[in-house]
């Protein structure tokens, strides 16, 4: 950089400090003091590695902890870019198709990231250290179900057996009955677990806040408020199609085929041991959560998940 070119910076910093009411003078000064900026410094890689804090001695729990941490950082990217979707000024279709594209990623990385629970730890591990983890639970995860609200409506979310008489329902009455809530009952009882109710004492308040502010702007709404038909917005359709395909097929499926090979067994076991039926709860055929069901025929809401369910196998240990 040449002294003319310096002198141009030096006026455009000057100028956008004085508009603020600040001296340029003090933040050079700044700028003389502060240290180089190092990659350890920038990602805080130091606390990073130190988060990974195991319960028992076996070498595979770390693995587990990696990989849940790696996903929550994911969900996060994601809930941002709902967030910038939710509060876009003048939505328009280049936006909204570049930002759920980028959503699309981030599932895709996860779904295919599950060979890591699939084929990455000794069953024999995972099936000891998983008992010093009670009542913990990825069922606990909150940033998933705050993904869902942003992306769709409550409605869209009530458990199949309440979804006829949903537009009845309060906000606070549908959160009560959403489809996930189910899916942490006990099948001998049909009490909440445990996991359930320590989820609930942590996060009803914040999940009811978020309900609030996202019904009118999630994404199963911002897409009304574009004036598009599905003839002439292929593109769109496509990443919606894809994004209600991966979070409500393909996600739940990995878990469900994860569980499978880990922890199968008969219901009538589950329900002795006062433990969820997950074999009807995961499986996206019976719940048939769908964000955006008018981009979908009738036939293939009927089929939803069926086709990738029987297609999934689950190899053997």
């Amino acid at each position: 950089m040449n002294e003319q070119e310096l002198i141009e910076k030096l006026r455009l910093l000057e100028t956008k400090y004085e508009a603020t009411g600040q001296d340029l003078g003090s933040y050079l000064t700044g700028l003389y003091e502060t240290d180089f900026l190092n990659y350890w410094d920038y990602i805080h890689l130091d606390t990073l590695l130190s988060l990974q804090v195991k319960r028992t001695t076996l070498h595979d729990e770390e693995i587990f902890i990696m990989y849940h941490q790696i996903t929550e950082l994911y969900f996060k990217l994601i809930l941002l870019e709902l967030k910038q979707l939710a509060d876009y000024e003048t939505m328009d279709t280049v936006f909204f198709e570049s930002r759920i594209g980028r959503i699309n990623r981030y599932f895709d990385v996860l779904i295919q990231s599950f060979n890591v629970m699939m084929d990455g730890m000794e069953p024999k591990q995972f099936l000891k250290f998983r008992m010093a983890l009670l009542p913990a639970s990825g069922f606990q995860s909150v940033q998933y179900r705050l993904i869902e609200l942003a992306s769709t409506s409550a409605q869209q979310l009530l458990d199949v057996e309440f979804k006829p008489l949903g537009h009845k329902l309060t906000l606070e009455e549908k959160l009560e009955k959403i489809y996930w809530r189910k899916g942490s009952t006990e099948l001998s009882t049909g009490k909440k677990t445990l996991t359930l109710q320590r989820f609930e004492q942590k996060y009803n308040g914040q999940i009811l806040s978020f309900a609030k502010e996202y019904e009118t702007k999630n994404v199963g709404l911002r897409i009304k408020e574009i004036n598009w038909s599905l003839e002439e917005n292929q593109g769109l359709k496509k990443v919606l199609r894809t994004l209600d395909e991966q979070a409500n097929i393909l996600w739940p499926l990995a878990h469900f085929h994860s569980a499978m090979r880990y922890l199968n067994k008969p219901p009538a076991v589950i329900q002795a041991t006062g433990g969820t039926n997950w074999q009807r709860y995961l499986p996206p055929k019976f719940q048939k959560t769908v964000f955006f069901p008018e981009l979908w025929t009738e036939e293939e809401l009927e089929n939803w998940g069926k086709t990738a369910f029987q297609k999934a196998t689950v190899k053997p240990f």
